[in-house]
């Protein structure tokens, strides 16, 4: 399979082995581009994996212990209980991937794992302040605050 974007070309290949136990797939390039980058961590989230950045070194963070993820002035920063990082994914594509991990699009900004989720409040204008298990509070805008209590069965 050849794929084209931007006058360069990416080779799909793909060898079906009936006798393999444990799948394995092999990047072969020149050099490792910001689309390789990509790529690698969108395989790592299918690992239940997300790799993340602290004080210029590489996490490997565990997908369950992420408690929410904000994109704020073009970066997408990874909230666990603890500790801050960032990611250079873009949040839309976080959510795609981790929409069946229990990730729920709060606002237009956030993305939350509805099992950190502590408590509900309603705020004005139909907006909700969500407060998690690690103390931090968020709002879900009022755009997604009727699934948010539909998915935590609260309506």
């Amino acid at each position: 399979m050849l794929l084209r974007k931007r006058g360069t070309a990416l080779k799909i290949s793909i060898n079906v082995e009936p006798g393999i136990k444990d799948n394995q797939v092999s990047i072969l390039c020149g050099s490792i581009t910001p689309e390789i980058e990509k790529l690698i961590a969108m395989m790592r989230i299918l690992d239940r994996q997300l790799a993340a950045v602290k004080d210029g070194e590489t996490y490997l963070l565990e997908v369950s212990r992420i408690v929410y993820i904000e994109s704020v002035d073009r970066k997408t920063f990874v909230y666990t209980q603890n500790d801050c990082f960032e990611s250079r994914l873009k949040l839309y594509e976080l959510e795609e991937a981790l929409c069946e991990c229990g990730f729920f699009r709060a606002s237009k900004s956030c993305i939350v794992q509805l099992k950190y989720i502590k408590s509900l409040r309603s705020d004005i204008d139909r907006k909700i302040r969500v407060t998690l298990e690690n103390g931090e509070q968020i709002m879900v805008s009022r755009q997604y605050a009727d699934e948010l209590k539909r998915k935590l069965g609260v309506m």
